[in-house]
Formats: structure tokens, sequence, C-alpha cells
């Protein structure tokens, strides 16, 4: 690239334009061949320019390329440019930090971690993180490993999917895995060393808290015990052995670097003392020699690797000690004078830069914290966090801190150690100094969002906030209250709220202290609201205590009434319409789903006021408002965006009769038609759906070509869509089929078939707080290798040609659902005589057809999941009704009728009309049938996610349980009766369906 002398180039003023600080170096960078084929892409340059250092993201990229074979340059640069969720990741992280983008050139493939995230990525935990560094084997590979998961974790931050306390604690649960990682390779190591103790990892500080930074010390204490027949003595010496180890591990310096320090330090003696103890040994400690700061410490203690009863153990043994902390002779003056200690214990040359120890830094900050947490937790567990942040939200909210202290507080520390994490994020070095440097301090500065004058905007945000800290600290902590209150005896301070708390206990409250915030939230003061909410309580509070999760509901409620209570309508609904408030006690209550749905739109709770207002709204009802509202809207995002709130509605509609239905309220008893409550929900579910595609295929269409398509086109309805059998997190599987109008081209006419349907589906799953609606094609012929779209002529074609048998079963489901009326109805015509064939199946294809079922059993049942629990795929579940069903609709659909439907209960109802199955087998398949359908159900109403198993969790299951209609303490009885109920079903299934054909 040349320029005439005394020019500069138009790249060099570009360069210039888009932050780049040494455009000259930049500009050769640019031309290296590595980059020929990116270098005048705008997009490159705008997104290096987005990035808190342009330079340094050049620069990184460049080495990347390069270190990369030649065959995966070309795909990292064309991925680059094309996909921006990758070049926002990828550049962000090079552009923040020096340290990963040596990572990323020594291990050029790890770049391919940032390509793509599914939701659950979104925000990994500890399970997450431990699947990262499953392969590590050794302390190089634990590196590398850690290195990558920290890359996408680092992405997430700097390019803002996750805010500084989410950051956080993903950084705890990361060095959780890490440290089990370690572990794990230690015991290998020295597998007669394992064998011989039980030993707890138990976090302290930071990671205990889950507050952690990029590069901090992380601090444990190692609790070990002898297994059954080994000497003491002996046990604790493998346990040391393998802690060290463990330690050595995460802390030495290899080829790949190191993680981080393991600091054992705050362990019963410090340095001094062993290495690990047995847990009565660490109690006898604490309570006869421990010094006022290792309570303190002993507030953040969370077990988190090695044995887990043993570090839970611990950690309740502990707890007591720590929370009774306030009761010790002298303890505010001694945390006041470990705070002065480390004060002046900081170099004068370095206190005015120190951000975590310096006057107004973060250490102000948590030790203030920590003080109001051991002074009032002893009688308000809702204080009783390792982590600052939710500890400060709980001290505001119980009264403790004033609220606008606090939101101050809160909103300096954030700021403080979004500071802290991306100094540390540069070169991934344990510092706490701001830096001197003006290249530094501009990077930090953009890297926190200032682009006008970076290093002024920095410097003047970092002393407002420190000032801000700095006065509220000396505002709360030195309060001589403090220690008036600190010296009470035990029982003095809140009498009444223990006396509340006791009584919440025995209602089934699991956190009586928040239950009583919340209580005190929505029942104090003099306003018209807080009066009705105090009439109101005591019977909400019964109804609450009715569900399997009391703290949920009364959360749930203040929720509502937070976002509702100064509306006039909604005070006037509690208090006049006697079945709404009983209606939301049990819609809050009684899991996620609802509760989520209703969070996003409060105003949706005026549906439980309205006499009809449980009933589902017809599909008719549905694509009137649906197709008005993609009328009305100014584009296809806009009008989808309408729509999916639409059907959000809706869904909470379904899933609050659904929830009222099940439990029942004091008017009405539950539904004892369980059948009934099945069908209505997936019929409802199945009409909103149908309703949401033919909105979006609405909006698709007028976007592009007005009102009409260049071709018919309708939406088949396969799987339970068809069925009308949806559960709450089912996708709808499709057909999608069209017929050129009159003069279009087959091309024509294909393009712009495709083209809807890839609009369509864009359209449903936009990230926006509304669910999405997954669109399934897989059914289509030749499955996901096949045309997503065909003509009618093609479908009927390769269905004369090449059907099989599998296929001809799942037509058995297929149903118009959206689009040309016409055009379907010729659909479900042409498939006919496919799903009832003319005589019924032959042998060759009735044995097909249960080598395909014993198949799928073997192969698609998850592994470790029990098969008598498993809804969908295990004994005499969905699976196994449903296969029954259709072998018989295949067998006879052409003389029977009544067989000829889509919906499983109907068809199994018509067989046992038609002779073609006992009464009692026909029974028990459909109760087999409605309760694997109702567990499905629960599980994703009481979890906020779809799921084919019974819960774990205890309370979760508990409330699943209360669903299905067992009372608490029942869940044994759920069990036994599902896997009695199922194993009669498989025994029907084992006779009718692998039996004789005929």
């Amino acid at each position: 690239m040349t320029t005439a002398p005394g020019r500069r180039s138009s790249t060099f003023t570009r360069l210039l334009r888009h932050g780049f600080t040494d455009p000259s170096a930049a500009e050769q960078l640019l031309d290296l061949d590595a980059l020929a084929s990116v270098r005048s892409d705008p997009v490159l340059l705008e997104a290096l320019g987005a990035t808190a250092d342009p330079d340094l993201a050049l620069r990184g990229l460049v080495r990347i390329v390069e270190a990369g074979e030649e065959g995966e340059r070309q795909v990292l640069l064309d991925t680059l440019v094309s996909a921006k969720p990758l070049r926002d990741r990828l550049l962000g992280v090079l552009g923040a930090s020096e340290a990963l983008g040596d990572h990323l050139a020594r291990h050029p493939r790890d770049w391919q971690a940032l390509v793509t995230y599914e939701s659950v990525d979104l925000h990994p935990g500890v399970a997450e993180f431990e699947q990262g560094l499953a392969d590590a084997v050794d302390p190089d590979s634990l590196r590398v490993a850690y290195r990558r998961c920290l890359l996408t974790l680092a992405a997430r931050d700097v390019c803002g999917t996750t805010d500084l306390a989410q950051t956080a604690a993903e950084l705890a649960d990361l060095a959780t895995a890490t440290l089990r990682a370690a572990l794990a390779i230690a015991r290998t190591a020295a597998p007669e060393d394992a064998a011989q103790c039980r030993l707890a990892v138990v976090a302290m500080g930071k990671c205990g808290g889950r507050e952690l930074n990029y590069i901090s010390d992380v601090d444990v204490i190692f609790v070990g015990e002898a297994c059954d027949g080994v000497d003491e003595t002996k046990a604790m010496q493998a346990a040391t052995r393998l802690a060290a180890h463990m330690m050595r591990i995460c802390s030495d310096t290899t080829v790949e670097g190191t993680i981080w320090e393991v600091d054992a330090n705050l362990r019963p003696e410090g340095r001094n003392g062993p290495l690990v103890r047995t847990l009565s040994s660490h109690l006898a400690y604490y309570q006869r020699w421990a010094k006022t700061w290792e309570f303190q410490a002993l507030l953040k203690a969370r077990a988190v690797a090695g044995d887990p009863e043993l570090g839970a153990e611990y950690v309740e043994a502990v707890s007591p000690l720590v929370w009774g902390a306030a009761d010790r002779e002298n303890f505010v003056p001694d945390v006041q004078k470990m705070r002065r200690r480390v004060v002046d214990n900081i170099p004068a040359d370095r206190i005015e830069r120190e951000l975590k120890l310096g006057p107004g830094g973060l250490r102000d900050v948590e030790f203030a914290v920590q003080l109001l947490q051991l002074v009032h937790g002893r009688s308000d567990a809702s204080l009783h966090s390792g982590s600052t942040l939710e500890a400060l939200r709980a001290l505001a909210e119980g009264g403790y801190v004033g609220r606008a202290d606090a939101a101050q507080l809160d909103e300096a520390y954030r700021f403080l150690r979004s500071m802290e994490h991306r100094i540390q994020l540069y070169r991934l070095r344990r510092t706490h100094l701001v830096p001197e440097d003006e290249a530094d301090l501009r990077r930090l500065g953009r890297s926190l969002g200032m682009r006008t004058d970076p290093v002024a905007e920095l410097n003047k945000a970092w002393k407002r906030h420190a000032s801000v800290v700095r006065r509220l600290h000396e505002k709360i902590f030195y309060r001589p209250l403090l220690d008036a209150v600190a010296q009470l005896a035990p029982g003095e301070s809140r009498l009444s709220a223990k006396a509340a708390a006791i009584r919440l206990e025995a209602l089934g409250y699991a956190d009586p202290a928040a239950a009583l915030r919340h209580l005190e939230a929505l029942s104090s003061g003099v306003t018209r609201k807080a009066a009705i909410q105090r009439t109101l309580l005591p019977v909400l509070l019964g109804w609450f205590a009715d569900s399997a999760d009391p703290d949920a509901g009364l959360l749930g409620f203040r929720k509502v009434s937070d976002a509702l209570g100064k509306t006039p309508w909604y005070l006037r609904l509690l208090r006049d319409e006697g079945a709404a408030a009983e209606n939301l006690a049990r819609v809050l209550s009684a899991g996620r789903l609802a509760p989520d749905l209703l969070m996003r739109a409060p105003e949706a709770v005026a549906i439980l006021g309205d006499p009809e207002g449980l009933t589902p709204r017809t599909r008719e009802h549905l694509e009137q408002e649906v197709l008005a509202a993609v009328g009305r809207a100014g584009d296809a995002e806009s009008a989808v965006a309408v729509v999916r709130g639409v059907r959000r509605r809706e869904l909470f509609r379904t899933t609050a009769a659904d929830l009222i239905g099940s439990y029942g309220t004091e008017d009405s008893p539950a539904e004892q038609d369980h059948g009934a409550l099945v069908d209505r929900v997936g019929s409802a579910v199945t009409d909103l759906n149908a309703a949401t595609i033919a909105g979006a295929l609405r909006a698709a269409v007028r976007e592009r070509w007005g009102d009409t398509l260049p071709t018919r086109f309708a939406v088949i309805g396969m799987g339970r869509f068809g069925g009308h059998e949806l559960s709450y997190g089912s996708d709808a599987d499709v057909l999608f089929v069209h017929r050129p109008r009159e003069g279009v081209s087959d091309e024509e006419a294909g393009r712009a078939a495709n083209a809807v349907v890839s609009e369509m589906r864009r359209l449903l799953q936009l990230p926006t707080a509304d669910p999405p609606l997954l669109i399934d094609a897989d059914l289509r012929p030749e499955g996901r290798t096949g045309p997503m779209v065909r003509t009618l002529k093609s479908y009927e074609a390769y269905y004369r040609r090449w059907s099989l048998v599998w296929e001809s079963q799942a037509l058995l489901r297929a149903e118009h659902m959206a689009g040309d009326e016409e055009l379907g109805r010729a659909f479900v015509e042409l498939v006919d005589p496919l799903r009832y064939p003319m005589e019924g199946l032959g042998e060759d294809a009735v044995r097909e057809i249960r080598r395909l079922k014993a198949r799928m059993e073997s192969e698609r049942m998850p592994r470790g999941a029990d098969p008598t629990l498993h809804a969908k795929l295990g004994r005499g579940g969905l699976s196994d009704v449903e296969w029954t069903v259709q072998l018989l609709q295949m067998q006879h659909g052409w003389a029977e009728p009544g067989l000829r439907t889509t919906r499983t209960r109907e068809a199994l109802a018509a067989a046992c009309a038609a002779d073609l199955i006992p009464a009692e087998d026909a029974q028990t398949l459909d109760e087999a049938w409605v309760l694997a359908a109702r567990v499905r159900n629960a599980v994703m109403l009481v979890r906020g996610r779809p799921g084919d198993t019974f819960p774990s969790d205890p309370r979760e299951l508990a409330a699943v349980g209360r669903y299905l209609g067992y009372e608490p303490g029942h869940v044994g009885d759920m069990l036994d009766d599902y896997r009695r109920t199922t194993r009669r079903a498989r025994a029907v299934v084992e006779e009718r369906f692998y039996g004789a054909a005929g």
C-alpha cells in the first residue's frame, strides 16, 4: 500500500478514527498476507474499534492467524467477518487481555470455543465447568483447559452478557471445578492415600462467597477423617499429602504457566498449624482459641470439593460459632482494629493507587458489610450470605442500612470490582493497583465503556466512587450504636421477629427471616395498598403454606405487588374478587414456570380475577388477535414480538388454569378427571402454537411480498403438535408444503417458500423476554438431509417411491395447522392411504415397526436414567402407549373411521369401541399415558424447563407430588403408584404390540 509523500493513507485516517493509537503499526499488520482476505472489510475495523484496545486486539488476531494451520486460518477469518457474535467475543477478549491472546497464540484452535453458545452456556455453573475440565489428566492439560474455560467466561464478561456479580460467581464456580479436577489428579497419583482418608476442601474468602476475581489466591481449609479401619494418624498424613499435591497442581508454574495460588493460611493456627485437621480438631480449636477475625473469615466458608458430606458437616458445625461471634467480648473493637491495621500496612507511595485496601477501597465495603452481618445475623438469618452484594442487599431490606446508602455502596462496589477485574484480566496477574501508564488507563477506561476521554472519565468516576465508599463506610462502620447492639444479651434483639420466624417455620417456610422481610415490606406503612395487604396476608400465608414452596409464593406475591401495587385495578382485584387472591396464591407457590411468565408481564394477573379468565381461547380467537396485531405492526420483527407476547400471556392462562384445576380452591375441588386436564393443556398449547406460527407466517410474507406469496404455502403439524398433545416445553414438529401459483416458475416458488420458512424460524427464536417457539422439521422426507420444504407433487413422488414404514407411522399425526387451508387438506388427502393402508399392514411392516420400537428402547434411553420412571421412553410410558395405538391405527384405520384421528386418546377409545382392544387394557393404557403426560407437564411447571423424569431435588419432587394430587410427605407413594401404573401398561404393550399381529 503506497501513499504520496506527505499524505496519510485513507486507511491510516480510518484507523485513527476507530481508536487505534499506533495506526502506522496497525496498517503494517493489516498489510500482512495473513489478513489479505479481510483487510478491507469495514466490519472488521468497526469491531476492532469497539474493543478496549484496538491495537492489542489486532496484534492478537494476527498472532492467532499466523499460529493456525493453513486450512484453519481462512475458516477463522471467514467466521470472524460473517458471525457478529464470534467477532464481538473474540476481538473483545483480545482487546482486553494480552494473556488470553498469548493463550490463543499457543492454542490457536481454542478460538472455536467462542463460536457458538447454547442457552445453557450463557450462564454456566460448576457442572458445565467440570465438563470443560473433564479431559485434564495432568497439571499442563488442566491449565490449558482452565484457560479455555476462562476464555469463554471473559468473553461473556467483556461483551456484557454477564454483569459483575455473575462474572464473579462464574469465576468462583470455575475455581470450584478446578479444585475438584486437581484433587482428582492428586487422588489418581496416590490411590493408596485416597483409600485411607476422607478429605473435604472448604473454600473461604471470595471463592467461598462466589465473588472471585480473575486472579486471586483461592483461600481454602482442609478437613479430613479416617476411613473405616484406618489409623487416624496415618489417615491425616495421607490427607495432608493429597492436599499438598492438590495445591501444587494449581499453584506450580509449568510450561503452560500457573492457575492461581491455593492459600490454606486461614486454617487454625495459620501456617504453623497442620494443613489438614479432623472436624473435631477444628471445632476444639474454634471453641477455645480462635480470634474474632477467624470467625469473620468463616462467614464465607463453603464446601466445594472432595467429600461433600464431610464438607457440609464442617460448614454446618462452624455456622453457629460464626453467628455467635458477636457475643464475644470486645467483638466490635476487634474488628475495627483489624480494619485500621490493614490501612496502616499499605506503603505510602501506593495508598492512593490501592483499589482494594486503600481508603474508599473494596475492603472498606467488605469489612463494613461483614461486621453488620455478624452483629445482626444472630437474629436475622437473611444476613447469612457469603456474597458482599447479596449481604448488602439484605442489610438494606432489613433496615440495618439505609436504602439510599446501600444503593450507593452497591453501585460503588460494582464499579470498583469491575475496575479490578479489567486490571487483572489484562495480564492475568494478581494486582489491585490502578496503573499509572496512560495507555493502560486508556484501555481500562474503554473497557468500562468510556470512549470520549477514557482516562479523564475513568479517574473522575473512580474518585467519585471511592469518595462515596469512604464517606458511607465511616458512617456505618464506626457508628457507636453498633457497640450497643453487639453487647445486647442473646435473645433481647428483635424478639417479636424470632417469634414470627418460629411460626413461619411451623407453616413450612424454609427461610423465615426472608419471609418476615417480605411481610414487613408488604404490610408496613399507612397506604391503602398496605391496609388491603394487611387484611389479605393472614389468608394468603395459609394458602402459601398449603403448597410445596411457601417461600416462593410469598416472594412472588411481593414481586407482583411491587410491580402493580400503585394500579387501582390491582388493589380492587385483590379486595373484591375473592377467587383472584386464592388463584394468585396457588399459581405463585406451585413452581417456576407460571410465576416466570407472570413476572414478564405482571398485568396478566387480571386473568385470575375474570370468571372466564381461565378458559383457553379458541384457535379462531387467537388467530384473529394475532393476525390483527401483525397487520398493525410496522415490520416483521415488531409484529412477531407482539405475537410472542400474546403467546406468553396465553401460556400463563393455560398454566394458571392447569395449576388451579390440579390443586383446587376452597370453592371448587381439584379436577378429578386428569385426562381432561391433560387434554385441555395439549389442545390449548397446540392452538396457541398454531396461531403463533400463523402470525409468524403472515409477518414473514408481508415483509417481503405484501399480501400474496408467489406460492401457496401450508404448515402441517406432526408429532405431538399434530396430535394436539403438546406439553409446555415441547417443540413444534412440522412439515412445510407449497404449490406454485399460476404463472410462477417452480424455481421462484421454491425460493419464496424456503425464504418464508427461514424467516419464520428466525422470528420465532429471536432473543426476547418471551419464551421462544422452536420449529422442528426433522420428520420431513429424507430427514435433516432432505429439503426443508417441498411441493405437493414432490411429496407425492417421494411417498410413492421411497416412503418407509416409519414415515407412514409418523404421518398418523399429520394435520394442517397454518397457511393455505386447501393445500393443507390436499396434503392430508395425499397421505391418508399411506397412514391407513388398505387391508392394513403386512407382516413385514409389522415386524419392522416392532424392530424400530425395540431399537429405540435400547438406544434412546438416556444413560443412567431409571427406565421405570422415564415418562417418555420408559416402561409403560408415552412411547409404549403411542406405538401400541398407532399400530392399531395402521392395521385397522382403513376399515374403522374412528381410528382416523391424530390424537392418541381418541384413537384408543375408538379401538376399544370397535372391540380391537379389551376395555380393561384400553383403560390401563389410557391411565398410564395420562399419568406420564401429567408428569412431564408437572416437571416443566415446577422447574421451569422440560424434563422426562422426576426431579431429584426434594422440594421440586414434593411440588410435582402436590400437582399430581399427593399430600406432603407422600412422594414415595407417588413414585410407587407411577411404577405400578406403568408396569401394568407395559404388560398390555407386551401382549398387544409385541404379541401376534392382527
